[in-house]
């Protein structure tokens, strides 16, 4: 396999699995699913390679079963400590100031992930790179109930883990896929990224179309009612009508 030309060389998939082996995959899900500092690293084609190379024969010469456990397991417990952090740090969270490693922003992406979709934001959130790794922590700060949390998190650690994995193992056993990994690892990257493209864009379009309703003019002309007075020819105003006539 040749090193993908994407980003930095050491978070390059294929040099990572080379370099840190079984235990650097697993590690690495780990960080990516609930520590603020793992939200940069490649969960989604980092399993595709390793499920990819597993099939393959290449650098992890493990069962895949094996592989998808272990993978599953780490994801689960990444969703854990991200859990256990935003039940510790509470509300305190959203006034953290940025730094570095640390954005506002990605907190209340997460947060309005979350609202948005409920607890099953827990699964959906596995397949949206930055959002996975602050949801859990935001599910955390709003107190979501342990049991609730536990089951979501373990179906979505099942449904990524050991299906982007056996994805690249089954991919990785067709011969034109092997020979354009590169091609394949960057359609991941760009299918990986797509739900923040399309919501960046939404939020644009929301944006712009409440800055147009702004400018609208207020209403108010002639011929409208105005709110607590009674309309000409209404039952209060002929009321009124009738008093007067008989007087």
């Amino acid at each position: 396999m040749t090193a993908l030309a994407l980003g930095p060389s050491w978070l390059d998939p294929d040099y990572l699995i080379q370099t840190f082996g079984l235990i650097g995959i697993l590690v690495i899900v780990f960080a990516e699913s609930g520590l603020l500092i793992g939200f940069f690293l490649p969960g989604d084609s980092l399993l595709f390679t390793a499920g990819l190379l597993v099939a393959t024969d290449q650098y992890l010469h493990y069962p895949l079963w094996l592989v998808c456990t272990l993978v599953v397991i780490s994801a689960v417990l990444g969703d854990q400590a991200g859990y256990l952090f935003g039940r510790k740090v509470g509300p305190a969270l959203f006034r953290r100031p940025d730094s570095r490693l640390f954005k506002q922003e990605n907190v209340e992406k997460a947060h309005e992930f979350f609202e948005k979709h409920g607890p099953k934001s827990l699964v959906l959130a596995r397949f949206v790179p930055i959002v996975r790794t602050f949801t859990p922590i935001i599910a955390g700060v709003s107190e979501m109930r342990y049991r609730s949390f536990l089951v979501f998190n373990v179906v979505g650690g099942v449904l990524w883990g050991a299906g982007v994995t056996l994805l690249g193992a089954l991919l990785g056993q067709i011969a034109a896929v092997r020979e354009n990994i590169e091609a394949m690892l960057v359609g991941i990257v760009l299918l990986s990224v797509s739900p923040i493209v399309v919501e960046y864009l939404r939020a644009r379009r929301k944006k712009r179309e409440s800055g147009n309703s702004g400018d609208a003019p207020a209403s108010g002309a002639s011929g409208d009612v105005r709110p607590g007075s009674a309309p000409s020819g209404s039952p209060e105003d002929g009321g009124q009508r009738g008093r007067h006539a008989r007087r």
